[in-house]
């Protein structure tokens, strides 16, 4: 039931008298009339979104970790596979900080060809379904570019040991592995 009144002042009193009313009208049980205004509905409205924004922050938080450490694995075996590489390179003059910006490099791109595939799905699943749902579809652009700035951070903070362990090996024992 929507009751509307002609000054804000006294919309509230009038909505609890029609509560009563309404509550006079009904059998005794637990359940009873209640009064929502807008602003009651915004509020709850605001928490809703609040708790969800929580909510897919932490999902997002947990997949990009684990999403990290693939990365972080998937270096670490491009560092121990490489590692004849690394002594040549290492042995011909190039300093720590050659090899430690290669593997950084790598490690970026790939979580920066990540980032790309996955807006893509993104964009592409987006737009599907808007259209589906009749919905309109509108992209941001601050939303993309800040999503690959953090596949760059991702990349360097999970790209960071891998290289590490590349620039500090020996090139003696490298030129040795097998």
């Amino acid at each position: 039931m929507i009751v509307q009144g002609e000054d804000t002042d006294g919309l509230k009193p009038a909505a609890e008298k029609v509560a009563m009313l309404l509550n006079g009208f009904i059998p005794q049980s637990d359940y009873v009339f209640g009064i929502m205004n807008l602003e009651d509905f915004e509020k709850q409205m605001d928490e809703f979104n609040r708790s969800e924004f929580y909510l897919l922050a932490g999902i997002a938080s947990i997949s990009l970790l684990v999403g990290g450490i693939g990365v972080m694995n998937i270096m670490l075996v491009s560092v121990t596979e490489r590692t004849r590489e690394i002594g040549v390179k290492k042995a011909l003059g190039a300093r720590r900080k050659v090899i430690l910006l290669q593997f950084l490099t790598e490690s970026v791109t790939l979580t920066f060809i990540g980032g790309i595939t996955g807006i893509l799905f993104g964009l592409i699943a987006g737009k599907g379904i808007t259209s589906a749902l009749n919905y309109p579809y509108m992209v941001s652009w601050l939303a993309i570019i800040g999503s690959m700035a953090f596949c760059s951070i991702i990349g360097i903070v999970f790209g960071l040991m891998p290289a590490i362990k590349a620039s500090k090996l020996d090139p003696i024992e490298a030129l040795r592995y097998d």
